[in-house]
Parts: structure tokens; sequence; C-alpha cells
């Protein structure tokens, strides 16, 4: 059996190498643009000096086009102005830009419409170098999610796999995985496995790694084919993607991350969070005052470091014996690290004394990271700035269960959208007000805006803003678009964050119509955007209709039918010759003898 399946994997390799070749074959002479209709194309395109092709992509039903660049070359030397790929959302080079890609990019550029049809044009210098550039498109209903399918990883380490691992992985899947762990380390990523279509530049099915939290930082690497992979990142944010077509579906991938501190400190490090501070004390420190992480202890001597090449005390702001003070506008969390099970006498000692005491100070939108270290007469000062940790989300209901993480979120115009924007802290006398929440087409909310809560005020007749409840700050509104622009919209909002005994504070204002000059009980204040929600049109697709549609849509390439039929025949003939090999070894076992007269 073994033999069986060694003789299936070079089979497919083969087919796939040979299915390959004939893909990068002319299919007779190319034109320099087309309109495309298929539900979904892949497409070589050879491009010569000075060349403007444009192809746009068009299909009369309510679905959105998904555009793909999984290699490309063009002129290294040219501009990005002139030698470039543009996206435009719709049915014309007229429409909004989605984004324009060139040589110096260092990402796979995908692009989705707003619509039922995306326009792409390339633009050539006049260098004359072969050009190729390998575009795969396709129609997809964007309500209609995968399960298991990307996501937000934020555990000190943890695994995942493709959806439906080890089973195949399903077809027309684009995942998206967020990885983020502790700041001061890096993550380490390793695929155990990866068992994706074979291609030398992984063009149908593939993994890409980044170097940053989205999918337009620095690829680290592009992988496909049955391999092992390990990645590294350079902060402690990596985002991992994985995009398949139609066919040819294999087991996917199965992979852990690990953090790892950037490097060895020198001696101690803190940083603040919203909820904990983290103190490092690299062992080195320690082994030079002959201590070890069994002399050390916080004020509860029941918190313990993480062991590595360093120690790592994770404190949470209320727990672990951390004290909390409140003076005029600042909250200050101390703890103390100490040295115990010291082996001096009671006269005398040949051991430094070591006493480090941390303290975070929140204050006025940021948060102010102070260590005391005490060595005998020696004290080190280190500090840093940080923010509240705040993120919102959009629920499905105003129960508030069940965020929705899709991004873009597709909507209908006027369906009502739930909002709540969340405080990350386990101090429980801290409390939300929603101030400020502004709309814009765009993520860097240039013009135009619409307020939806001004000065804790509704300004839009469909938004409800909920009461304060502790951590959270919840309003909804209605869904809408802006004129003369992508049906994408941003939100932004700006919070005040109080002391829930401060009566006098802004939280327990209020809605104020005309803004006081000064209010001097407030305490921090910051901001968190989430976005883009997308608008989609009113349809409804019958099953007959989703198979008719199934039926009809046309493969890329014919030597992928070919591959499918020749391994199908592979194996029938494998099993035909395992069934007669054990028919003929039954009729030797039991033949007759003739007998002599």
């Amino acid at each position: 059996m073994e033999a069986v399946r060694r003789l299936i994997s070079l089979a497919l390799l083969i087919l796939s190498c040979q299915a390959e070749k004939n893909l990068m074959q002319p299919q007779g002479k190319s034109s320099c643009g087309a309109q495309l209709g298929e539900i979904q194309k892949a497409l070589i395109l050879k491009l010569k000096a000075n060349e403007s092709c444009t192809w746009t992509i068009e299909r009369a039903e309510n679905k959105t086009v998904r555009l793909i660049f999984s290699y490309f070359q063009l002129d290294p030397n040219a501009s990005c102005e002139i030698e470039n790929i543009k996206v435009y959302d719709g049915a014309s080079t007229n429409l909004p830009l989605l984004g324009k890609v060139c040589s110096k990019v260092d990402y796979v550029p995908v692009f989705e419409s707003s619509s039922n049809s995306l326009t792409f044009q390339i633009s050539t210098s006049s260098s004359v170098i072969q050009r190729s550039v390998f575009v795969f498109y396709y129609f997809f209903s964007p309500e209609i999610q995968i399960n298991n399918c990307g996501g937000y990883l934020d555990a000190f380490g943890g695994s995942f796999t493709s959806p439906n691992y080890p089973k195949p992985h399903p077809e027309f899947a684009y995942c998206v995985w967020h990885i983020r762990v502790d700041k001061g380390y890096q993550i380490n990523i390793d695929f155990k496995e990866i068992f994706l279509e074979i291609d030398d530049n992984c063009r149908f099915d593939f993994i890409a790694v980044y170097d940053g939290p989205s999918t337009n930082s620095g690829l680290l690497g592009k992988v496909c084919g049955r391999i092992t992979a390990t990645f590294q990142s350079s902060s402690n944010i990596m985002t991992v993607v994985l995009s398949t077509d139609y066919a040819n579906s294999y087991r996917g991938f199965s992979a852990s991350y690990a953090p790892v501190y950037e490097k060895e400190v020198n001696s101690t490090s803190l940083t603040c969070s919203s909820d904990q501070m983290t103190a490092i004390i690299s062992k080195s420190f320690l082994e030079s005052l002959h201590y070890n992480e069994d002399n050390l202890q916080l004020i509860d001597p029941l918190c313990r470091p993480r062991v590595s090449n360093v120690l790592e005390f994770p404190i949470p702001l209320n727990k672990c014996g951390t004290i909390k003070q409140v003076e005029d506008h600042t909250i200050t969390y101390t703890n103390i690290i100490s040295i115990t099970n010291s082996t001096s006498s009671a006269v005398i000692t040949r051991q430094k004394h070591l006493q480090i005491i941390l303290k975070c100070e929140m204050e006025n939108n940021s948060t102010v990271e102070i260590m005391y270290i005490t060595e005998d007469d020696i004290i080190k000062n280190i500090s840093a700035l940080g923010k509240y940790n705040v993120s919102m989300a959009l629920y499905e209901s105003e129960s508030f269960n069940n965020p929705l993480l899709n991004s873009p979120y597709y909507v209908e115009l006027n369906q009502t959208l739930f909002v709540q924007v969340s405080l990350h802290v386990l101090d429980p006398n801290l409390v939300v007000f929603l101030d400020t929440c502004t709309a814009s087409p765009t993520s860097d909310f240039a013009s135009p805006t619409y307020d939806l809560i001004r000065s804790g005020c509704s300004k839009d007749d469909t938004c409800k803003i909920y009461p304060p409840s502790g951590h959270y700050g919840r309003f909804q509104f209605s869904a809408f678009k802006f004129l003369r622009s992508l049906g994408s919209v941003y939100l932004q909002c700006k919070v005040w964050i109080c002391e829930s005994n401060d009566t006098q504070s802004r939280c327990n204002q209020g809605c104020i119509s005309r803004r006081k000059r000064d209010i001097s009980s407030y305490k921090w204040k910051t901001e968190s955007i989430i976005g883009p929600i997308r608008l989609k049109t009113d349809h409804t697709e019958s099953s007959n209709l989703v198979h008719a549609e199934e039926n009809q849509w046309v493969q890329p390439f014919s030597s992928l039918h070919l591959l499918s039929f020749m391994i199908l025949t592979l194996n029938v003939v494998i099993v035909a010759a395992m069934l007669v090999r054990q028919y003929r070894n039954r009729v030797t076992e039991y033949q007759y003898q003739k007998l002599q007269s």
C-alpha cells in the first residue's frame, strides 16, 4: 500500500507539472484587453512595451468580484506612474480607483468590488523586456461564509489549521488570520504540514505570510505544494493568508505559533497595558547578582514568572497584590519584585539587596510606564508611553452577544447596525462614555464626514445611544451610503474614560449641546476605528439557480480536466490490479487436480 501511495503522489506531481506546462503554452493570438463574463477565469497575460490594455469583468447577477494577482513580472526599473496595473470598482476606468500595482509592490494584490463588475488596466513602459501577469478572478456571495476561515489569534501561543483540515480545503477560500502577542516579542510560526496544489510560482493555491498587521505589510513568503516552512516576524504582529481556487483541493495546512523575546535585555524592562503590567528581567542580570528565578517574588508570592531566556512577570492590575492609587487626574498601579529565600545570616550578607518597584501611571490619553530599581544605592528609571486598549465591533442584535468579525461587513441600506466600544481593563471602577462618533467613506477620515454622535448627543435621526454600561459604550443606527463615493463606510469613535464614583466627571454629564470651555474633572480620552462597512444589493437566489450556475461554470484550463480524468483512471487501474491479484491468489490456493484413471 505504501508503494501505491508513492505512485499516486508521483502521478499527481507529474500531471500537475504537465498541466502547468500546457497552461503556459500560448492559446492562440492574445488580444490586448477583453470583456470577461465567465463566473471564474484565470489569465496568463504576456505584455509588450508601450501598451495600455483594459479588461472588464461583468456578469448579470448580484455577486462580488474577487481579483487576485498571484504572480506578476513587470519592469523593475520603471516608475509606478509609468508601468502599473490599476483596478477600478466597476465596469469603467472612470469609476473609483480601488488600487494600483507595480513592480515595487511587496505583497499579493487582492481586490474586491462593491458590485457585480470590476475593471483592471495594465500600462507598460517603453522598455523591451518580457512581462508576464497571472490573474485569477471569481464571483462570490459575501454573505456565504466558510467555517473556521481566518480570525484573530491573540493568545500567548497557539495553533490553527485550514478549513476542514485534515480533509480537503474548500474551493474559493480566502482566509486571513491576524496574530498578535505581547509587546516586546516576535512571532515564530511553524507550518508542520502544507499540502496544496504544486506550482513553481504558487499561482493557484497558496499561503502568504506577512510581517505586520495587514495583507499590505511586507511579504515574508508565499508557499504551496507539499512542504514544511517556518517564518519569524520582526514585531509582535503577523498576518497569514490562505487563498484557493476551484480545482485540486488537498489537506491544506496545520500551523502553530509561539512568541520569541526580541533580544536579550541587559537588565530589566516594563510595559503597561489596560489590564496588566509586564516586567522582563534577564537571567544574566540575576546571575550577576547571584540570584535565580526561585529567589524572586511579587507582593503576592503565588504569582510566578514565565521562564525562557528571560523572566517575564505578567501582572494583572487587579491581582497579584497590585496597589491602586487615585490622585487628581492620575491612577497609579504599583507592585514590587523582591528577594526571598536569602541564604544570608541575620547579621551580615555578601549579596546585594534587590528590590524592583513597578509603577504604571495612567494619565491623559496615554499610559506612562515607570520602573524603579533599587540596588543598594543604585536607582534606575525606565519609562515609555502607551494608550488604553479600546476596541470597536459590530454586533448582530442589541443583546451584543455575537460580534461580527467579517471585514468588510456587507449590509443593506437602512439595515440597523449595533455598535459596541469596549475598554479592555480589569479595573471594575472605570466606565466608558461615547463623546463623538463620526462616519467617513475613507479610512483617513478626510472630507466628507458625517456625525452620528457629537458631545454625547445623537446627531442622526436613526441613532440611538444606550445608557453607559461599565466598560462598554453602545449605540445603533441605520446603514447609509455617501453620495458620489464607494459604498464603504468607516466609523471612528472618541470616548471618555472616567472613575465610576466621580459624580462630576464628563461621563456623568451626558449630552452637552454646547461644550464648556474646560471640564476639570475629566480623566482619559481615546479613540477607536472600525471598517469598512459595505453595501450589498438586494437579491434572493433559489437553490435551483445556484445549481444551474454551478453547472455553467467553465474550467479555466482544459489540461486540468485531463489531470482529473487521468487521476481517476489511475485509481481505477490500481484497484482493478489489486482485485485481479487477489483473485489469482485464491485460484492458486484452491485449484483442482485431475485424477488418474
